[in-house]
């Protein structure tokens, strides 16, 4: 499959758009995050998981490989869609990943260009327009309250 330099859809439907890492490299920052988190900088340049350049956390995804065996753009795409890795990667500990059967579904109803334009939105400060990261419950240029992944988990476990 061909990449690109900036991609923002994932196959398991994450927008990387909203990823603390994908924004560092952003905003130039690698180096001085990678201080900070006590991690070598080459282990988190990352242009978004269709890319070649990926940061250690998503290298060795099972749902990226598997998407690629199968030929799929998105894991709704698959004919053993809800799998077991997707509801498995759903259900984890991280509050981030709960959404993504609810992207794929808007994925698939709407298209992704129109899902990538609703994604930018919901993840840029509704005051000043500045992208966040999932967990980001305050707005680090503004200051505005924002609604982070964990409201989204709450809304969806509700």
């Amino acid at each position: 499959m061909k990449t690109i330099k900036n991609r923002l859809d994932t196959y398991c439907g994450l927008y990387c758009g909203s990823c603390e890492i994908f924004i560092t490299n952003q905003k130039g920052e690698v180096k001085e995050t990678a201080k900070k988190w006590g991690m070598n900088p080459d282990d988190l340049y990352c242009n978004g998981c269709k890319t070649d350049t990926t940061s250690v956390f998503c290298r060795n995804c099972e749902i990226k490989e598997c998407a690629k065996n199968n030929e799929v753009e998105f894991c709704f795409q698959c004919r053993d869609f809800p799998c077991e890795k997707i509801i498995e990667f759903k259900n984890d500990e991280n509050p981030h990943h709960t959404i993504v059967l609810k992207n794929l579904t808007s994925i698939k109803e709407m298209g992704i260009n129109k899902w990538l334009k609703e994604q930018e939105k919901r993840w840029s400060c509704p005051n000043c327009q500045e992208n966040f990261s999932w967990y980001d419950e305050k707005c680090l240029n503004c200051g505005s309250s924002l609604k982070s992944c964990i409201d989204d988990e709450n809304e969806i476990n509700k």
